[in-house]
């Protein structure tokens, strides 16, 4: 045989190997993520990385997507074995909320950790564009971060020039728990002209007695609990907030949790001000 004859043959066997291998080799796939906390849940969809989403915690009710997901626990109580059997490449904490020891274990499972933060209200945007960066969904990402912003700036305006109101804000009675002013809720208070009594508190959240919150006079009482917070502080009718009618029970999903959908909180948080204003006069 001939050696151009060789060379034929073998140059054509090559070709057709790297022909099956192109053929056979799968797709670049992009990360495996999973979310460890409900509002990293809503940024992820609303980052556009939804398919590279493989499990979420408890509670992730929000969109409606996010329901069928697999469940990984909570973030104080995860299920390890599972997260492993996922095969995840990365795990979104909540910077502020998920315990340290959780990202020591996941990126001991050798899995990425990305955090994000959400202290302040452009941290969500920031957020939205870490989160499109990490899934390649940049213009997603991009045009919800931009949306966010111009939602804030603009109740920012509309309520800058307001009369300021003192606000007690009730996340918990039982114990009695509020926000401190390093908290994204004080943030909006402030956005909607009002003014946190217990902004001068270091602590993110802190638990506080009657005693101190009614020594603190606030005109309006914002309660993110469970329960009837107008039957709670009926008995107060010595406040101006009980006295004038001005006790709203804000939704939880809406402001406890940062999320997107923390706009919508914070202009139903600034209508009941500007109600409490009325009530006021």
């Amino acid at each position: 045989m001939s050696l151009l004859l060789l060379r034929g043959i073998a140059s054509a066997l090559l070709a057709a190997c790297l022909a099956a291998c192109t053929a056979e080799a799968p797709p670049q796939q992009g990360e495996r993520i999973i979310s460890v906390a409900p509002n990293l849940t809503e940024l992820l969809f609303a980052a556009g990385a939804a398919e590279q989403l493989v499990a979420v915690s408890e509670y992730s009710d929000f969109p409606e997507a996010a329901k069928s997901l697999p469940r990984i626990g909570d973030a104080f109580r995860l299920d390890y074995e599972r997260i492993v059997a996922l095969s995840p490449t990365v795990a979104v904490i909540w910077e502020s909320g998920t315990p340290p020891e959780v990202r020591t274990r996941l990126e001991g499972l050798g899995i990425r950790v990305v955090g994000i933060p959400t202290l302040k209200l452009d941290d969500i945007a920031v957020g939205l564009e870490t989160l499109g960066a990490l899934a390649g969904t940049e213009k997603v990402a991009a045009a919800a971060a931009a949306g966010f912003r111009a939602e804030i700036a603009s109740l920012r305006a509309e309520y800058r020039e307001r009369p300021k109101l003192r606000v007690f804000v009730q996340i918990d009675d039982a114990p009695l728990f509020t926000v401190g002013g390093g908290h994204l809720i004080t943030e909006i208070v402030e956005l909607c002209g009002g003014s946190n009594v217990f902004a001068d508190a270091t602590s993110l959240a802190l638990p506080v007695d009657l005693e101190s919150v009614l020594a603190r006079a606030p005109q309006v009482i914002l309660s993110t609990d469970d329960g009837d917070p107008v039957e709670y502080w009926a008995r107060f009718a010595g406040i101006a907030a009980v006295a004038t009618g001005s006790v709203y029970r804000a939704p939880a999903d809406l402001l406890a949790r940062p999320s997107p959908r923390i706009s919508q909180g914070a202009a139903e948080v600034c209508s009941e001000l500007d109600d409490a204003r009325r009530r006021a006069r």
